[in-house]
């Protein structure tokens, strides 16, 4: 089997990151699509604004009727700053003889040697990487054991920093998340101004 995985905040999931699971699903033929919710980004330690049990309800409803996709809690449950590397390590141990994929934006390719363990992580998976139209990867990071897989992305310029923004000021969501998810949002008050 090939089984691929899509980590990052969720906060809110968006038709960006569900676009970017689709792309990679499809172009690379996987038989299974795992999303993977942070607990904490390492290299973004104060983006998630959401409980972790939000993040996780937003992505299984916007999810839920698609049977390609999955959701694990695995670092949600974990708690603390979610390293790839940790996931990597679990999802070997529960898949010890399948393909494991991990779907990365093209945009992180020359941070990845500064990912933890790089090295055992490029042991344990191969990287497919979203190229968006536009924004060609210029170079490809020098990492022994390293298998990347080049996948034509959408372009989608959405961003979570910029949902939680039209939130606040009332603007509508529509179009930009799926509908489950922008009731989830406007049922448990999520983004609202605090003052």
């Amino acid at each position: 089997m090939k089984i691929g995985f899509l980590g990052g905040s969720f906060d809110p999931v968006h038709f960006g990151h569900l676009l970017a699971a689709q792309d990679a699903f499809e172009q690379h033929r996987l038989d299974r699509l795992i999303i993977v919710p942070a607990a904490q980004a390492p290299m973004k330690p104060n983006d998630a604004q959401s409980s972790a049990e939000d993040r996780l309800a937003m992505v299984k409803a916007a999810t839920e009727w698609d049977t390609r996709f999955e959701v694990s809690d695995f670092e949600l449950s974990r708690g603390g700053v979610s390293f790839t590397i940790d996931s990597a390590r679990h999802f070997r141990a529960l898949y010890p003889d399948d393909e494991l994929y991990w779907v990365i934006g093209g945009d992180q390719l020359p941070k990845l040697h500064l990912w933890k363990d790089i090295g055992e992580l490029a042991r344990i998976v191969e990287f497919i990487f979203l190229e968006r139209p536009g924004y060609p990867v210029k170079a490809t990071p020098d990492i022994p054991g390293l298998k990347l897989h080049r996948c034509d992305g959408h372009l989608l310029a959405i961003s979570s920093t910029e949902l939680r923004d039209r939130t606040r000021r009332g603007l509508s969501l529509d179009y930009f998340i799926p509908h489950k998810a922008i009731v989830y949002i406007r049922d448990k008050g999520l983004y609202r101004d605090q003052r």
